[in-house]
């Protein structure tokens, strides 16, 4: 595997992919890869003849600069994972490789999608970072195929909105979220809980199971079902930032699950801020997920880690 800091020396490795009719599939990640990620380069690795990871802690995204400063950076450890993934190549540019002295654009997507949910609590310009910096690499990589994961539903939305917005010939497949044994999403930011954190954050997943529960039991009521989302999190003591049900297309709020539905979840845990979601299928529809299917919005767990004697 290759490690390049350069979009010239990237450029060139593409074009000679390209020459000898080879595809490229791009993952794009902020570093302190786990299996979640993992699964992104597999899926790479499957669909396409070479594989890029990009890693870069994108600084437009953070609205807070303590979490910014606080976000893992681990490069060393995700060459090797990314390595043995069977990435191609690690894209690993500095800062001003990516925002030049004088950088002056900005790509926005506007609107419900970048004005609900987390850019209702972290602003929209959370995401006009993130649409920013995809364009980005997008244009860098020129992949045939873009892989995300199905944890940042929102993100997915947001990108697959832009990608057809601007006509950009790529493919988005968002894949499952991977969870921990006991539930609990993968993400890179779990590297900073404390252990009785770690303990409490698994009210989040327990709180979707809840839900789930209470719609397969014949509960449909929107409210009704934040309610029984709510009991889990105030268990643990968790104040969550929001809990929502809503159209996974445009993330208008739901009234009623009668239609697949998205139930999101934004919930500070000690320092950390996590995000959860899951589909929510009405026990009498079999309707499509129009803007969350292809590759499914399920998840998978992972067997726990074990413990260093």
């Amino acid at each position: 595997m290759r490690i390049v800091r350069t979009t010239a020396e990237l450029r060139e490795h593409v074009r000679d992919v390209r020459a000898s009719g080879g595809t490229v599939g791009l993952v794009p990640t902020m570093g302190a890869l786990h299996a979640g990620h993992v699964s992104l380069i597999d899926a790479a690795v499957g669909r396409t003849s070479n594989t890029v990871v990009s890693l870069f802690v994108n600084p437009r995204q953070f609205g807070d600069a303590s979490d910014l400063s606080a976000y893992p950076r681990t490069e060393e450890d995700d060459a090797a994972r990314a390595q043995a993934a069977g990435a191609d190549v690690l894209f690993a540019p500095d800062v001003d490789e990516v925002y030049p002295d004088g950088y002056a654009s900005e790509v926005r997507v506007s609107g419900p999608l970048t004005e609900r949910l987390e850019g209702a609590h972290r602003g929209p310009e959370h995401f006009h970072g993130v649409t920013t910096v995809v364009t980005k690499l997008l244009n860098m990589v020129a992949p045939d195929v873009a892989f995300f994961g199905a944890k940042d539903a929102q993100q997915v939305l947001v990108v697959r909105r832009l990608v057809r917005d601007l006509d950009l010939p790529v493919e988005i497949v968002a894949l499952p979220t991977v969870r921990e044994a006991d539930g609990l999403a993968l993400s890179s930011r779990n590297v900073r809980l404390s252990a009785d954190d770690r303990a409490r954050a698994v009210a989040i997943p327990r709180a979707i199971e809840a839900v789930v529960a209470a719609l397969a039991g014949g509960e449909d009521d929107a409210a009704a079902l934040l309610r029984v989302a709510a009991g889990p999190l105030a268990d643990a003591g968790l104040a969550p930032e929001y809990v929502a049900i809503v159209d996974p297309a445009t993330l208008a709020p739901r009234t009623t699950v009668d239609a697949p539905s998205l139930l999101a979840l934004a919930v500070p845990v000690g320092p950390v801020r996590l995000i959860d979601n899951a589909l929510l299928s009405p026990v009498t529809s079999d309707a499509p997920v129009p803007a969350l299917s292809g590759a499914g919005w399920s998840d998978h767990r992972v067997p726990p880690t074990p413990e260093k004697g």
